[in-house]
């Protein structure tokens, strides 16, 4: 346990910002998910869930919420998935 009122508020801190990350870190997967399975089943709206994936994965890694190359490697795979089901 914290001993300082520093201390104590920097726990608080951790804490909020903890579950902040986990909620969007949650967001992405969900997003992320839901591209997977739209692009899957040839959905009419695909290529919108893809593009929305995309972007949250964007923003999450510009936040430095996942690592730049999981970023790249997670919208690469996507977009692939999203031409190859175009054809």
């Amino acid at each position: 346990m914290a001993n300082t009122k520093s201390a104590r508020k920097r726990a608080e801190k951790s804490e909020l910002q903890r579950s902040a990350n986990r909620m969007a870190r949650s967001r992405m997967r969900t997003a992320v998910k839901k591209a997977r399975q739209a692009v899957e089943s040839g959905a009419a709206d695909a290529a919108q869930a893809v593009a929305e994936a995309i972007s949250i994965v964007d923003s999450s890694a510009g936040k430095g919420m996942v690592h730049k190359n999981m970023a790249a490697r997670t919208k690469s795979r996507l977009a692939a998935a999203a031409r190859k089901s175009a054809k």
